[in-house]
């Protein structure tokens, strides 16, 4: 047998007031890739800090650990780790924006891993192998794209020769030819270098399509593993195929996509039970009283589960046919952009090129393409947080202007006000619109938050309940138009679908038009009546949604769905 070039058993991390991530075993040999999936708060990121030796200040790790030949003390002295991390394993940060000095030129950075006597020759060989030019070592990371900074972010990762690289959601925010560029680039390096991967991701998609093995955690908790095709194909734990439900189709449009109703719990609050419990319609007395031990259900493949026959049921959702998410528009403008124009500062290629689009009132049209094609700024120009250089943006109608126009923001979090309370960012939407403050829990109700949430901070809400208060900052004002942008890239798939089923009841309650900015096809398939896509600032094809995703006439686009992973 291949002797694993990690191997970890009984790994548990612990911080006030409990444990965080309860008694993991994982190996990974050479060559292999180890996904990692579960929402947000399921302890992927946190295993992954305590494998890398980086756990924050006041959290403790124990259990034993090997990589590369050398056994570790999981819970000893940071200064152990000097010898390990960046030859033995090498961590890929979420996002390489942050994860990258803004101040150092990036031939710095990745020349930090590389000693003085390698260092010659050594930076630009590593910007080749990861398909970056050599006058990028002369570059600062904001003057790159998304792609390339993961580019770099890869090879300074790769600096010391690392045999494991785990990778954090290395393609969370980037379109999906990004993130197909991103991913077939890691598997080359993997090929070639022999390196074990530790995938950690809550797209099931990708990790269907890119790992060996996969591992569903759920509060801190293993509850099934297996090889990736047996446990996707016939998942044995009923979270694992509550996952598997909320991710939406590529192609077909679903009448209301399939959620996981609740949110994941703390760790250290679920005690001796299973933790899923509480959001399993299939739960038991069992289920309540103890905490169900890994079984194996057949070769390789184990889940924790007392019941794990219940996996097997289908959806209720797959026995519907494909509907509409909302009622035929009404064949009247709401708007209308002519030629819109524009133009950065020192920007060698124009961001808009002559964009023509139209809004029907009551219709949900969603723009697509890659980072940079222009998605972004023609949301900005048409919400007015951009002025075009040429072309014009014309509302028709009382149910349109900038008044009865809001924006709902990718990242909920940046756009609440972290020192108010939800209800306070709430009051002061409703008076700058003229609505009595006292409409609050009015708005909370409408977003299917309860009103009890008004009292509470940002900080203390989960994304899809931030972006639920975003949505109902937006529908203050009596919004008829809401320009929504990215809004569920960020989110977990469970969340995503609360917040793409939240948007149709909307639409459908409130006679709702959305232009929607995404890089998700299967997204867009499911929120939206027509679709532009967009290339190089330029709209390249458009029409019905259905007709567009299946049967694309641009090179372009059938290029994005090539891109797209696999179903599972």
């Amino acid at each position: 047998m291949t002797t694993p070039l990690l191997a970890v058993r009984d790994l548990r991390v612990a911080a006030e007031p409990g444990t965080i991530v309860a008694g993991l075993d994982l190996t990974v040999a050479p060559g292999e890739t180890v996904a990692i999936v579960g929402e947000s708060g399921s302890g992927k990121s946190m295993t992954v800090k305590a494998l890398a030796g980086l756990l924050p200040d006041g959290v403790r790790a124990s259990g034993r650990l090997e990589i590369g030949g050398t056994r570790l003390d999981l819970g000893g002295p940071r200064s152990s780790w000097r010898g390990v991390r960046g030859s033995g394993m090498a961590l890929l940060p979420q996002d390489p924006f942050t994860s990258l000095s803004p101040v150092h030129r990036i031939g710095q950075q990745i020349g930090w891993a590389v000693t003085a006597r390698r260092r010659t020759g050594r930076v630009a060989a590593l910007l080749a192998e990861v398909g970056l030019p050599a006058d990028v070592a002369g570059k600062y990371p904001f003057q790159l794209s998304g792609g390339m900074r993961q580019r770099a972010a890869i090879a300074a990762a790769l600096a010391a020769d690392p045999g494991l690289l785990i990778a954090d959601e290395p393609t969370t925010a980037l379109d999906v030819t990004t993130q197909h560029e991103v991913l077939e680039l890691i598997a080359d390096l993997q090929r070639g270098r022999g390196m074990g991967l530790i995938l950690i991701t809550h797209d099931l998609r990708l990790a269907h399509s890119r790992a060996d093995r996969i591992m569903v955690m759920y509060a801190g908790r293993l509850v099934e593993e297996g090889a990736t095709a047996d446990v996707l194909r016939a998942p044995a734990h009923p979270y694992t195929a509550r996952l598997a439900a909320c991710d939406p189709p590529l192609t077909r449009r679903l009448p209301v996509l399939a959620t996981i109703p609740g949110s994941v719990p703390q760790p250290f609050s679920v005690g001796a039970a299973c933790a899923f419990a509480a959001r399993c319609e299939f739960a038991v007395e069992a289920c309540r009283t103890a905490e169900p031990a890994l079984t194996e259900v057949s070769a390789g493949h184990r889940t924790a589960c007392v019941r794990p026959e219940t996996a097997a049921r289908p959806d209720e959702h797959e026995h519907h046919a494909d509907e509409e998410a909302a009622p035929p528009p009404e064949a009247t403008p709401l708007l209308t952009v002519e030629g819109l124009a524009k133009r950065y500062h020192g920007a060698a290629a124009p961001a808009l090129a002559g964009v023509d689009l139209e809004l029907l009132a009551g219709e949900s049209v969603a723009v697509v393409g890659e980072s940079g094609s222009g998605k972004t700024t023609l949301a900005r120009c048409v919400a007015g947080l951009e002025r075009p250089d040429t072309g014009r943006v014309v509302f028709h109608g009382s149910a349109a202007g900038p008044r009865r126009l809001q924006m709902v923001f990718q990242d909920p979090y940046s756009a609440l006000n972290p020192g108010l309370s939800v209800g306070t960012s709430l009051a002061e939407a409703l008076a700058a619109a003229g609505r009595p403050r006292s409409e609050v829990s009015e708005l909370l109700e409408l977003v299917g938050l309860p009103a009890a949430y008004a009292r509470r901070r940002p900080k203390a809400l989960s994304g899809g309940e931030r972006q639920r208060v975003a949505i109902a900052r937006a529908l203050a004002p009596r919004a008829g138009l809401l320009v929504c942008d990215e809004p569920v890239s960020a989110l977990d798939v469970s969340v995503q679908a609360q917040v793409l089923n939240l948007l149709a009841d909307l639409r459908r309650e409130l006679g709702l038009t959305l232009l929607f900015i995404t890089h998700d096809l299967a997204v867009a398939r499911q929120i939206a009546d027509r679709i532009y896509v967009m290339r190089h600032g330029r709209v390249v094809e458009a029409g019905p949604v259905t007709s567009v995703l299946d049967s694309p006439a641009h090179e372009y686009t059938r290029r994005l769905l090539a891109s797209i992973p696999a179903a599972h």
